[in-house]
């Protein structure tokens, strides 16, 4: 399982940046009138902070931890820069109003009128009540104020016109709180509201149109970003978490770790910077509406076994695999993923195998699980014909269906995780 939402939409349009009936999250009764001494409001604002995952993009990318931005963030459309959201009145927010703030959050506007490009996800926030933005305004006027000036925007003409906006809002933003279904349970409206709102997971794993909006008839089936494949989370039994219990989930988010998958890349940064922060009702709560999520997608029939390119195949896998993942890809619980089980594996793209294969990677370490095991990279020792023949026995083994990777598809990830590295 990969990034909920991950890297602050990093594949969706571009780059940065009503009412109340939201569940609440932590400390809701707190009051949204408060001042800098209203210690509740602000401890809420903390935690919603890191459910909508702040740092994930606003974080200096220098290490410091300061929200002030800088990070590139690259886009279908060009490369963009999160900007500074500390309270520096010059560079920042810190002139910011609660009104003002509200408005960029939830409606994508800035205080001068102009529109946020989508991967400020404004969209996903908007579902948020006001009192939660005002909580998450309150939090960040504690933090120090960094003066650090970014030009935001990077795109090239004509996407750094911002006047288009107008017509991608007019398509994909429907502004407003997410109601409640009455006739599910409180518990799993409380995962939608976290899922569909504040977390934003859609902002990664929900197919995108050309122009970057949500294909909305593919719930949170799986979309490729920045050398990645942000995996189908979805309910499934073929694709999605149908292998998964809710426990499994909860343990994934957590700790970035379970029986089946390691985080790592941009959902590795997701669980170290948000999920693994939530409280453990809300992630049941996430894991109980994954579960329910229906998925349509389906595996494709198995290459033959005797084929030469899954013969190629078995014998690297042999080699230079089954040590750590074990001959029936079962790998090892909470050490090495289970590629049996793993819907990245057999994804529709199958760009995450590729760059793990090529580049290697390092899993997640959090406070529960600090071990985080890395995985080597293969890029030097193997030809591109023999990391597509590796990847496609793969994706056609231990019960798994899909189609065979070529020689150029290689070549490309190759390029694609060197270029975003």
């Amino acid at each position: 399982m990969p990034k909920l939402s991950a890297l602050c939409a990093l594949g969706a349009l571009l780059a940065f940046a009503a009412s109340g009936c939201a569940p609440q999250l932590p400390g809701a009764g707190a009051s949204a009138a408060g001042s800098a001494q209203d210690f509740g409001k602000i401890e809420r604002g903390r935690y919603l902070a890191a459910v909508a995952d702040c740092a994930g993009c606003h974080a200096d990318p220098g290490g410091s931890g300061a929200l002030s931005g800088g990070r590139p963030i690259p886009t279908p459309f060009g490369m963009v820069l999160a900007p500074n959201i500390t309270t520096d009145r010059a560079t920042g927010i810190g002139a910011w109003s609660d009104a003002q703030f509200d408005t960029a959050v939830r409606l994508g506007r800035t205080p001068d009128g102009k529109w946020l490009y989508p991967a400020m996800p404004f969209p996903y926030y908007s579902r948020m009540s006001a009192a939660d933005v005002a909580a998450i305004h309150a939090y960040l006027n504690t933090l120090p104020a960094v003066r650090h000036s970014v030009r935001a925007d990077q795109l090239p003409f004509p996407y750094d016109i911002r006047f288009g906006m107008r017509l991608w809002d007019a398509l994909y933003f429907k502004p407003g709180p997410l109601p409640p279904d009455p006739r599910k349970s409180a518990q799993w409206n409380r995962g939608a509201y976290l899922v569909r709102g504040p977390a934003h997971c859609a902002a990664c794993h929900t197919p995108k149109t050309h122009l970057g909006g949500d294909r909305p008839q593919q719930p949170l089936q799986g979309y490729a970003l920045d050398g990645w494949f942000a995996p189908d989370i979805a309910g499934g039994d073929q694709l999605g978490l149908g292998h998964w219990s809710t426990a499994d989930i909860v343990a994934y988010l957590q700790t970035g770790h379970n029986r089946f998958a390691a985080a790592s890349g941009p959902m590795g940064e997701e669980v170290a910077n948000s999920t693994s922060q939530l409280a453990p009702a809300d992630l049941q709560a996430i894991a109980v509406f994954l579960k329910d999520e229906p998925d349509q997608a389906l595996l494709a029939r198995p290459l033959d076994p005797h084929e030469p390119v899954m013969q190629t195949g078995a014998a690297i896998y042999a080699q230079m695999c089954s040590a750590c993942h074990r001959s029936n890809g079962t790998g090892v619980a909470y050490l090495f993923p289970d590629l049996a089980d793993s819907s990245s594996v057999a994804a529709a793209n199958p760009a995450t195998i590729l760059r793990v294969l090529i580049h290697g990677v390092q899993s997640v370490g959090t406070a529960r699980e600090p071990t985080a095991p890395s995985m080597p990279a293969f890029g030097r020792e193997l030809t591109d014909a023999q990391i597509a023949a590796v990847a496609t026995y793969l994706r056609n083994s231990w019960g798994h269906g899909a189609a065979a990777v070529s020689a150029a598809e290689v070549r490309d990830a190759r390029r694609s995780a060197s270029g975003s590295s």
